[in-house]
């Protein structure tokens, strides 16, 4: 190659690489407006307009060796073995068809059981196989673990950091039954120390190692918890978690550990309690992931004792900012871009509509003002968004579905909206086998059950043992049978289980 050649080439490489828009994410968020319903084509939906959606794994480990009431997965969930080959080679399709179904930027969630049963090093090549596919991976897990597991997955066998990011989405209430020191919680608050122990791990992993991670706090929440939701956003918000997220429990999954008249909390009281915790109002038109009846968000920070909205929804100066912001910026993949190469590209952006530089001076100006300066300077800014996603019954799910792959509208009121909140789904699976993607209610309520007893075959928990294998002997990745069989009546695991939290090699 000519010395000109090579010049050409640089040029060329450098101006795609400064290219605001990567055309093949441009088409996919293109594709995704089109194909929401009218109900969802709000001004202040991201789907479609910045982000196609959030991702979810299945299949790939639905094993959990804590008990929860309710539990959203199937009744052979537990019945299925830890396989990380298994995990790897499933989450490699699905993250292929993600790729080529919806654009090559997403978040995707490494989710199905416990993912600390997993391997380290199966846990962290599955990630490696997340991100490779352009995904923003986060695991999923009850944060019953400990700092050794955490830390042979962030690094390789040299020591050294193989991963220089974490995402953890971290699920804990008094409805989960096994953890380890406090088996059956009284209450929320009695699960504050535990909550602050996990965050802890990861403070720790960065000052040691320089690994950075971001967390979410996950919570289902039935009428025995609803009234300590408050508590739980005023008693951990400074614990590290960059999300508190809440679910209103639905009658999903295992039918033996539904405990409580869920429909008697609505997406409004845990809302409530919410802004309660908060102490603010929270407006979630002013982004919307989806359908609103499905989810609800609200991004800001905390400076000292108050939480601020990154907008507010009643002044028309910052509903120009977010138009702006969808306008100018939503086409921009922000996810998985290296933070010097997405400011140049922002940069690029602004000089070509000079009024966003207006725009952000005088949105910077208000934020200071509204917060006030002395607070800004004394305190902290710690960002953190609260979020509530609000699953459907699976006897509403089944029946909308069904018209929907007919092609059907439902002229019954109920499963009608429950059809337009699936077209809606903020939340995709993908089944490389037909080259479909499915939403995750439907994947739970319909799905889940059949794929699960398959499971269950190609994945048991024991098998026929050799004449010369001593009972004991498990081969590797296999576990004694009928551990963490759910006990339908107490809804706490029946039987002889390990210690709530062990990753296989554990060392405890």
């Amino acid at each position: 190659m000519t010395a000109m050649a090579r010049w050409t080439a640089t040029i060329g490489m450098a101006r795609r690489a400064l290219r605001p828009v990567d055309p093949r994410f441009a088409a996919a968020l293109e594709r995704r407006w089109a194909e929401l319903p009218a109900s969802a084509r709000t001004p202040g939906q991201v789907l479609g307009r910045h982000a196609v959606g959030c991702e979810g794994t299945h299949g790939v480990f639905p094993k959990c060796n804590l008990a929860c009431t309710p539990c959203y997965h199937s009744r052979d969930a537990n019945q299925v073995r830890v396989d990380g080959g298994h995990t790897i080679s499933q989450v490699r399709a699905q993250m292929r068809l993600l790729d080529q179904v919806r654009g090559p930027r997403a978040h995707a969630q490494l989710i199905g059981g416990e993912v600390s049963l997993l391997d380290p090093d199966d846990h962290a090549a599955t990630l490696a196989v997340m991100r490779a596919h352009g995904r923003e991976p986060m695991s999923f897990t009850h944060g019953d673990f400990d700092y050794d597991y955490l830390a042979r997955l962030a690094l390789g066998p040299d020591g050294r950091p193989r991963l220089g990011r974490l995402s953890f989405a971290a699920h804990f209430d008094s409805l989960m039954f096994g953890r380890r020191g406090i088996p059956r919680p009284p209450d929320e608050a009695s699960l504050n120390p535990y909550r602050e122990r996990f965050a802890a791990m990861f403070a720790r992993l960065r000052r040691e190692h320089g690994v950075r991670s971001f967390l979410a706090h996950n919570m289902t929440v039935t009428p025995a918890n609803l009234s300590q939701v408050a508590a739980v956003i005023r008693d951990c918000r400074a614990m590290g978690y960059g999300m508190f997220s809440f679910q209103p429990a639905a009658f999903v999954g295992d039918d033996r550990r539904w405990h409580e008249d869920y429909r008697d909390v609505t997406g409004d009281q845990v809302w409530a309690q919410i802004e309660a915790g908060a102490g603010t109002r929270l407006d979630y038109h002013l982004f919307e992931h989806g359908d609103t009846r499905c989810n609800r968000a609200a991004y800001g920070f905390w400076a000292g004792d108050r939480w601020f909205p990154v907008l507010d929804g009643a002044d028309r100066r910052d509903l120009a900012v977010r138009d702006a912001f969808l306008e100018y910026f939503g086409p921009v993949s922000f996810t998985g871009t290296p933070p010097a190469l997405l400011a140049a590209r922002l940069a690029v952006i602004t000089a070509r509509h000079p009024r966003v530089l207006a725009l952000a001076v005088g949105w910077a100006a208000r934020t200071i003002r509204r917060a006030g300066p002395l607070r800004l300077l004394t305190h902290r800014i710690r960002p953190v968004s609260y979020v509530m996603h609000q699953f459907m019954d699976a006897a509403d799910v089944r029946p909308a579905w069904d018209l929907m792959q007919r092609g059907e509208v439902s002229a019954d009121p109920r499963v009608r909206a429950t059809q337009e909140r699936l077209a809606a789904c903020h939340y995709a699976m993908a089944h490389p086998e037909n080259g479909t993607l499915v939403p995750a209610c439907v994947q739970h309520c319909v799905l889940d059950p059949a794929e699960n007893r398959a499971l269950r075959v190609l994945l048991p928990l024991s098998r026929t043992r050799p004449d010369h294998e001593a009972p004991g002997q498990e081969a590797p990745g296999q576990e004694a049978p009928g551990q963490d069989e759910p006990d339908a009546e107490a809804g706490a695991p029946g039987g002889p289980r390990e210690p709530a939290g062990r990753a296989p090699g554990d060392g405890r």
